[in-house]
Formats: C-alpha cells, structure tokens, sequence
C-alpha cells in the first residue's frame, strides 16, 4: 500500500475534536446516496413506461403501414405476396378503414372503422389474435337457410358508452350509400357483438372498432380492394429501413410509415421528460459534491501542519493531491454504492409488489407502475456520480498541494 492511500485512510477517521467534519462527510454519503438512488428509481420508472407504451400501442397497431397515393390498392394481393417475401418482414395483412357511426338502443358514436382479415391480422396485430368476426359474405354463410350475421369487435370503452354486451345487435351507419330518386342514402347494416378488446391506449379503446374485411368491402362498394397493408417486423427498431427497402422494390405510387413516425410526438415528449428528470435528479448529486468539497476544505485547515511535515520529508504536490482526491472518492463511492443498493432494491419492491396503485383514470393503460432497468443506465449513473465526485476534489487536493511547508509549520 502507498503512503497516500495509508494517510488518506487514516484521514477518513476524524478523531474527536474532529466530529464536525465527520459529520459533514457522513451528510456527503448521504447526499450522493440519495441523489444515485432518486436517480435509478426514477429512470427505471420512466423506462418501463416507454416500455409498456410501446408494447401497448403495437399490440393494437402494426409496426409498418403501406400506404398507395390516390386511394385503395386494386391489386393488393400481388403487392401482398411481394411484401411477404420482403427481407426482415414478418407478418403482413390488407386493412380497409374508414369513418363511420356505430348506434345502439343506448345511445350512437362516430368511430373509426377497421375491416380486417381474422386469419391473418393476429400475426401483425397482438390485439386481434383472438377476434372472431363472422361474415354474411362468405360462402358457407351465404348457403345457410338462416345465415349467420356479421360480426362486429369493439373496444371496451366504446362497447362502455354504447351500453352494449356480448352478444347485442347494432348497426353500422356510413357515408358511403347509393343515390336514389330523393338524394344519397347511407349505407347502414346490423352487426352483432362478437366480442372486446382493450389495447391499454384510451383513444383506440373508445373509437376504433373492428368489422370483417368483406363486410368493410360490401358497405363501402369497393370491389375487391383495400386501403392499405399492415406489416409486422422481425426487429421493430429497424422497421424504417425495412419500409424503405418496401418502398423502393414497390415504386411510385405507394409510400410507408413506420410506427416511430406514427407516434413520434408522444415518444419524443416521453424521452424528453425522462432526459429533464435526470438533469433534475443529477443536481442532488451536485449538491452531495459541494458537501464533499467543503468537508475536504475543512480537511485541509486541520491537517495544515501535517501536510507541511509530510512535504518537508519529501512528499510530492502530487502525493499531497493524491490524499484528498482519494478522500473524496472514497466518499463518492461508498455513497454510489449505497445508493445503487437502495436503488436496486426499491426497484425490486416496486415490480413484485403493488407498493403504490396509480389511479386508473389518469394513468388508462396501467394501475401498477411499470419497472425496467437497463444496465446501461444504470452504468451512465454511476459514472456520472463518480466523476461529479472526483471533480469535486480537485479544488481542495490542489490548495493542499500548494501549502507552503515553512509557513505552515511556523504558523500552524
């Protein structure tokens, strides 16, 4: 062991007379503590909110949408097979939507209308996987002595304010009707309840509303084409490259948005935020620093006569710097230390156990707060914590290096 490290140990334990500077680097500890766990809690918290808005929204939305300019595809099912074949696509499925009014013996809502295939569209969405939607359409339906009715899937918070059930008949009102001698008519046919989903999202489970592909094709008298293909990725970071290889093997006139672009407003306020509280949170362990420079001032004023004894006997600048510094980071570390410890543990409490309930009208999608740690946060922190720290030492380990050994001997 080095004589700096011996003496800088030593230093660590303040004698009696002393206690108030004890004190004060037990506050230092304290202060870098708390600000490493605040940190680390709160991140975690943060994170697994993206996490969780992230999973919610594509269980319910695709990952990349194929768009045509000048309206629906009359050839999707080339386009279809050709996307399929695409490098890094997984899944893909033809949607038809549209804007329509849903009314009930309870009450009528304006709702967004997706037509969708159910025996591909649980690929691509997690949402569908279960919907069973069946359709007038079909053939075996239309054989039947009494067919069967179409069916109709809604999100909770829509079936909610219709007042509707599993089960229960409605009809599906559109714009897209036939002219007649007395003016347009809109198309309007009875659905039956089939069944509910509930993405988590509030917007989508009290708008959207799900129909067979054939009947979307019926009520709007398209003919055998749709608005668009949903697309479903194997890595959903890569999901803009991919829709742009799409794009560039399909040619004008058909474009793509991946669903970063769909809801970059949200997750560009939600990555701000988390980046704000940090630099917020980071300030504790600014203050915990200035405790730690100032215990290390104090250090100094006490051990003036030391210092002047030890650069007599032929200690270097450097080795007096190299005392203090140590003093300072040794405080840095057993205070990220603790607070990594806390930190972890809080996060463990927080996931496992329904510590704190959020209210589940403000917070829709989640009543538990949402914990994921990221091992690379938490070494951002920690690197943070130590070099916050280590510059905190500098002033003080220099102002002993320049003490003058005569003058502090003779006056000290």
């Amino acid at each position: 062991m080095s004589f700096e490290l011996y003496i800088g140990r030593r230093y660590l334990r303040a004698k009696q007379k002393q206690a108030f500077v004890s004190l004060i680097t037990i506050l230092s500890i304290a202060g870098v503590m708390v600000g490493v766990m605040a940190l680390i809690v709160v991140i975690a918290v943060m994170t697994g909110f993206d996490a969780d808005l992230k999973a919610r929204i594509l269980g319910g939305q695709s990952q990349v949408m194929l768009m045509r300019h000048g309206g629906e595809f009359f050839d999707y099912r080339a386009v279809l097979a050709k996307v399929e074949k695409a490098a890094g696509v997984k899944a893909a499925t033809p949607f038809i939507v549209t804007q329509a009014m849903l009314r009930s013996k309870s009450g009528a809502a304006g709702v967004v209308i997706r037509g969708i295939d159910p025996t591909t569209a649980g690929s691509v969405m997690t949402t569908l996987a279960q919907v069973t939607l069946p359709t007038m359409s079909s053939t075996e339906s239309a054989q039947q002595a009494f067919p069967s009715e179409p069916g109709i899937v809604l999100g909770k918070g829509l079936a909610r304010n219709l007042g509707v059930i599993e089960g229960d008949r409605i009809y599906l009102i559109s714009a897209h009707g036939m002219l007649s001698p007395i003016g347009h008519l809109p198309a309007m046919k009875q659905f039956k309840v089939t069944g509910f989903f509930q993405s988590g999202m509030y917007e989508y489970d009290q708008t959207f509303a799900f129909i067979h592909i054939n009947d979307a094709q019926r009520m709007l008298r398209i003919g055998d084409s749709v608005t668009g293909i949903d697309i479903r990725v194997d890595d959903i970071y890569a999901a803009r490259t991919i829709a742009e290889k799409i794009i560039s093997e399909l040619g004008f006139p058909y474009w793509a948005r991946d669903w970063m672009q769909m809801n970059q407003n949200l997750f560009r306020a939600l990555k701000m935020e988390r980046w704000v509280m940090a630099i917020i949170l980071i300030l504790i362990v600014l203050v915990a620093a200035f405790n730690i420079a100032s215990s290390l001032i104090m250090l100094v004023m006490g051990k003036t006569r030391d210092i002047a004894i030890l650069k007599a006997m032929g200690a270097t600048n450097r080795s007096i710097r190299k005392i203090f510094v140590f003093n300072g980071m040794v405080i840095g570390a057993i205070g990220t230390f603790l607070g990594l410890c806390l930190g972890l543990l809080l996060c463990f409490l927080l996931k496992h156990y329904d510590i704190y309930e959020l209210t589940g009208d403000i917070y829709y999608f989640t009543t538990t707060l949402p914990v994921k740690v990221e091992i690379l946060w938490i070494l951002g922190i920690i690197s943070a914590a130590m070099v916050i720290c280590f510059l905190a030492t500098l002033y003080p380990a220099r102002q002993a290096a320049k003490l003058d050994p005569v003058e502090a001997i003779r006056y000290g």
